[in-house]
């Protein structure tokens, strides 16, 4: 349902369009009421209309003054102007203001029905247009391989529950089901390939076309017809890329893509066969055989341990990365285990990305048990197998997050546990398993305490700093939230939503209340004209003023004088 704002300055007008309308049939809710532009453009703010119905012609700010200033602050909200036929060639500026419609006075409520009907329907297509699924369709489908690059880039990278990765590669017609996962990672020697390759450099071009499936298009200005060394390097790759994908395909074995100047092999095992190491090792072995057969260019391979899940696949790319390192080492092979090179620990202790971020939100932002069941996953991992240096490794890098976390936070950890404290050397003095979790328990809760008390002193700050800078400033008749937020270096989002949380106000509303105050004060004790009292207290225009102390104290300026007067002498005859 559409929220609509009604703006008119006749009260018999306002009340018509309330009664004479029926809103909920058209899909519509009326959501405030204001007499003048000024009032609209600030109950704007608060309501948040999708549709306002204004007259041309009210005091303080016309109908086109307020749909010029709505237009700025929502470019997609509706805007309907009410005019008359003297004021006709007038509203048809209104076109060049993207006012969406005029209507002229006088008009019926079958007219305006209509018209708010045609604009209802306008409203329907277009969120309909931006919702068209053909139109969806083919983009998602020109934008696929970048998503799929995409989602592959952050398998490596982060850490995801499987079950966001599943549904993400099903989105993007990727197949990632499977008992176990490898990475692979391969890359080519190309710094002087022509020696390299025993002077194979002349024939390349033509290999390449084959191997990469691809023809290849020589520069016709270059002699020889030779590649340019720049896209010759890059079609080296694609040739390379297009060699291991048709040969990971043929073995069954998952996914090749390209990922940082190198091509990873996602090795799937699909239903957890005991030789699944053996079938990505066939596969790998000739992937390296038709790198050296098509393309005369030396690649070299390192390969990660098999891991359980979709998200260890990170740490099966790390090492990966790892085991490729030791390609420099003298008499290596091609094809490079990590396992072959350096001593793998089973059940390894990893805090990973996905521990670390549960950990950090609860510290920040969670409540004291989300914090005692994500300390529980984390200590769940360590086990009687582990070494008491791995455990100790482990707790390090838990406390080292809470430590981040508290820092981030403006948290000072002297403050916290006292000048001189030794977090990491009081954990190993501790004489068992048990004691180490209690004492790295009692600091996640301790800052978490903090962090929480903390950020509520940030808030009151915020706010007592907001109040004390509107009080100061209310006689500017330029104060806005948009000032205020300047002058707090904060977004106006952010601070509309702590104001209103500990003032119990909207900062409009508050800075009317203020204001109101002020000119109270300044009409029970001194004798200064409506006009100079609108002027001390913020109002650029006298008239408004008039009409915002009516509105807010129920009585005129000049009544709320005379009553004062009164009440003042008859405190003082008694």
């Amino acid at each position: 349902m559409y929220r609509v704002l009604l703006v008119d300055d006749e009260e018999d007008v306002r009340e018509g369009l309330v009664v004479e309308v029926d809103w909920e049939a058209l899909d519509l809710r009326i959501v405030g009421l204001a007499e003048n532009g000024r009032e609209a453009l600030e109950m704007a703010e608060r309501v948040e209309p999708d549709i306002v119905v204004t007259d041309i012609s009210m005091p303080f700010m016309d109908g086109l003054e307020l749909a010029r200033r709505l237009r700025e602050r929502n470019p997609l909200v509706k805007v309907v102007i009410l005019t008359g036929y003297d004021e006709f060639d007038y509203a048809r500026q209104a076109v060049s203001l993207s006012v969406d419609e005029y209507l002229l006075k006088p008009f019926s409520a079958g007219h305006l029905t209509e018209l708010l009907t045609r604009l209802r329907a306008q409203m329907a297509s277009e969120v309909a247009e931006r919702k068209d699924v053909q139109q969806l369709r083919d983009h998602y489908y020109t934008s696929l391989p970048l998503v799929q690059a995409d989602l592959m880039a952050t398998l490596l990278h982060r850490q995801k529950p499987p079950a966001y990765i599943h549904g993400q590669a099903k989105q993007c017609g990727l197949d990632l089901q499977g008992e176990r996962y490898g990475v692979s990672v391969l890359t080519l020697h190309l710094e002087g390939d022509g020696k390299k390759n025993g002077g194979h450099e002349g024939t390349f071009k033509s290999e390449l076309a084959g191997a990469g499936q691809r023809s290849v298009e020589t520069d016709k200005h270059e002699t020889g017809g030779s590649l340019r060394q720049s896209e010759d390097a890059e079609l080296k790759q694609f040739a390379a890329l297009n060699i291991a994908s048709e040969v990971w395909t043929e073995h069954g074995a998952g996914h090749a893509f390209m990922h940082q100047e190198a091509i990873v092999l996602l090795f799937v095992d699909r239903w957890g066969h005991p030789e699944g190491e053996k079938r990505q090792q066939q596969a790998l072995e000739n992937v390296i055989r038709s790198m050296n057969h098509y393309l005369r260019i030396p690649a070299t391979v390192g390969s990660g341990a098999m891991v359980d899940t979709l998200t260890d696949v990170k740490h099966a790319y790390e090492d990966a990365l790892l085991a490729l390192d030791y390609r420099l080492v003298p008499g290596t092979d091609s094809l490079i285990y990590i396992a072959d090179v350096e001593r793998q620990t089973a059940g390894k202790l990893r805090f990973d990305e996905l521990k670390q971020q549960a950990l950090t939100r609860c510290l920040k932002a969670g409540t004291q048990v989300e914090l005692e069941d994500a300390l529980r996953i984390i200590f769940r991992e360590i086990t009687v197998e582990h070494g008491r240096g791995d455990i100790q490794l482990y707790l390090i890098e838990v406390l080292t997050t809470v430590w981040k976390a508290a820092q981030a936070s403006g948290e000072d950890m002297e403050d916290i546990f006292g000048a001189g404290f030794q977090l990491y050397a009081d954990l190993f003095r501790l004489p068992g398993l048990f004691e180490a979790q209690s004492k790295v328990r009692d600091v996640c809760m301790l800052v978490q305490h903090r962090i929480a008390s903390g950020r509520q002193h940030v808030y009151k700050d915020i706010v007592e700093q907001a109040l004390l800078f509107t009080k100061e400033h209310y006689a500017d008749p330029d104060l806005s939230i948009q000032k205020v937020c300047g002058h707090l270096h904060i977004s106006s989002g952010y601070f509309c939503g702590i104001f209103k949380k500990e003032v119990q106000l909207t900062f409009l509303q508050y800075l009317m209340q203020i204001r109101m105050e002020a000119a109270k004060e300044l009409l029970r004790s001194t004798e200064l004209k409506s006009f100079e009292i609108a002027e001390r207290v913020g109002f650029a225009e006298p008239n408004y003023f008039s009409f915002c102390f009516k509105k807010h104290i129920g009585i005129s300026p000049k009544e709320y004088r005379k009553q004062s007067a009164l009440t003042t002498s008859e405190g003082a005859e008694r």
